[in-house]
């Protein structure tokens, strides 16, 4: 699993947000993605999951069977194919418990909608088994009914995505406002998600001791270029880095 992008450019207004000769996600395990603010990450996010369209570039999915370009297609396409991102900012569920969220993530990318609840394609106990599962290892004020907090909203975004599995998430500041204990209990899940050979994870984040104890590999992203990648100690004890990001 190899997502590529190539000569990658985003301009606003004649201001260049990215400028990224080559980088490669997916190859690596469990992978981070660094930089200041303003470094044009979530930019980076949205062009590759087709959200934003690109300035001049060229991304493409390989999924060892063949290789798919992602510049012809729309962000529902990327997704049905095994490219999904979690939301930075907290989504509402406000019409469905956070079981049904759940449950109607559990399905193929090729058939995900509300109509392949009575296609027959699910074990009902399966589903239910990894629905509960998840839930019951977060503190939900009532796990039968609806997410309340924004904390609690974000959670179940994160969870859907972890959920339905696919080929490479990309999780942008997934754990941003959550507590110390459901971030361990969300990155632990991730990790053993991604060993167990279930699913690729790209996580962008500011926590950085959160990067260095999770993260098989780093790429490094400042004014929009990757200036440097490798393992996190490799990366933690670069001076770019050090200058660039952590004020050393």
């Amino acid at each position: 699993m190899k997502l590529e992008a190539e000569n990658l450019t985003k301009a606003y207004h004649q201001h260049e947000v990215v400028n990224i000769d080559k980088v490669a996600f997916g190859a690596k395990g469990l992978e981070g993605l660094i930089g200041p603010n303003g470094a044009g990450k979530s930019t980076l996010m949205g062009l590759l999951t087709r959200r934003i369209a690109p300035t001049s570039g060229r991304i493409r999915l390989d999924v060892g069977s063949g290789s798919r370009e992602l510049n012809p297609l729309k962000s529902h396409e990327v997704a049905r194919i095994g490219l999904i991102k979690t939301n930075q900012r907290i989504q509402g569920f406000d019409s469905l418990t956070i079981r049904d969220s759940l449950r109607l993530a559990v399905t193929s990318p090729r058939s995900e909608g509300f109509m392949s609840i009575f296609a027959g394609e699910r074990d009902p106990e399966d589903v239910e088994e990894r629905v509960s599962r998840l839930i019951e290892a977060f503190p939900f004020t009532d796990r039968n009914g609806y997410a309340r907090s924004g904390g609690e909203k974000k959670l179940v975004d994160i969870l859907r995505c972890l959920i339905a599995e696919p080929r490479l998430l990309l999780m942008d500041e997934p754990t941003a406002g959550l507590p110390d204990d459901i971030t361990r209990t969300v990155m632990d899940i991730v990790r053993q998600k991604v060993a167990d050979g279930k699913m690729r994870v790209v996580v962008v984040e500011h926590d950085l001791p959160l990067i260095w104890e999770y993260c098989d590999y780093v790429h490094f992203l400042s004014e929009g270029s990757i200036l440097f990648e490798g393992a996190p100690e490799e990366v933690k004890s670069n001076r770019v880095v050090a200058e660039k990001y952590m004020g050393v």
